[in-house]
C-alpha cells in the first residue's frame, strides 16, 4: 500500500514537470518597449529625412549581413565565417534606393559619452566589409544642434562616386534610339506650280 502511494505521489511530480515544461507552462518574460528608438536616434532619423529628401530611403537597425553578400570566388569555409560575423554586426542607418531597395549607403551613429561609448572604436571588420562591397559608410558623432544641412554635407561628401555612376548612366547612349519620324515619300511643295 505504502509502494502505491509512493508511486501516485512520484507520478504527479512527473505529470506537474511536464506541465511546467510543455508550451503551456512556458512564460515568456517580455513587455512592449515604451519606443522604439532613443531620443538621438529619434532625432537623428528626423535630420537624415530631412536632409535627403524623398530621394533615399531609410532603414534603421540593419544587421551587416542584410546589406552585404559573399563573392562567388569566395571559398565556403571563408564565406560561411566572414557572414556568421556580419550577421553580429549592425548598422544604425542604412540609404536606400527607393525604386528596388538597393542599399546605397550605411550610416552610424557613434556615442563617445556614457559608460559603453557606443561605436566610439572603429569597426575594422564593418569598414574592411563595406570598403570591399563598395557601400560608402559615414560615421557620424551624436551632439546637440545639428542642422540639417551639416548632415545633407556629410551625406553627399560620402556619396560623390555615387553621384558620378548615376551621372554617367544618365548620359549613356541608349543601345536602340527612338526613331525619329520622317516621311517615307516626296513631301509636296508648299510653292505654287508653274503652269
Amino acid at each position: 500500500m505504502e509502494l502505491a502511494i509512493i508511486l501516485m505521489m512520484l507520478l504527479i511530480v512527473v505529470a506537474l514537470g511536464a506541465m511546467k515544461l510543455s508550451d503551456s507552462g512556458v512564460s515568456f518574460p517580455f513587455r512592449s518597449k515604451p519606443q522604439l528608438f532613443t531620443p538621438v536616434e529619434h532625432n537623428f532619423l528626423k535630420l537624415i529625412e530631412q536632409a535627403v529628401g524623398r530621394e533615399f530611403r531609410i532603414v534603421c537597425r540593419v544587421r551587416l549581413s542584410d546589406v552585404l553578400a559573399v563573392r562567388a570566388k569566395a571559398s565556403k569555409k571563408q564565406g560561411s565565417s566572414a557572414m556568421s560575423r556580419a550577421s553580429s554586426k549592425q548598422l544604425d542607418f542604412v540609404l536606400c534606393d527607393r525604386e528596388d531597395m538597393t542599399p546605397i549607403m550605411a550610416i552610424d551613429l557613434v556615442h563617445n559619452d556614457g559608460k559603453n561609448k557606443y561605436k566610439s572604436q572603429r569597426d575594422f571588420f564593418v569598414n574592411g566589409a563595406l570598403d570591399a562591397a563598395g557601400l560608402p559608410h559615414a560615421r557620424i558623432k551624436v551632439k546637440t544642434g545639428y542642422s540639417v544641412e551639416e548632415i545633407r554635407e556629410c551625406i553627399e561628401s560620402k556619396l560623390v562616386a555615387y553621384r558620378r555612376r548615376q551621372q554617367k548612366i544618365a548620359q549613356a547612349p541608349t543601345l536602340n534610339p527612338a526613331p525619329t519620324k520622317r516621311p517615307t515619300r516626296p513631301v509636296r511643295s508648299s510653292r505654287a506650280a508653274a503652269a
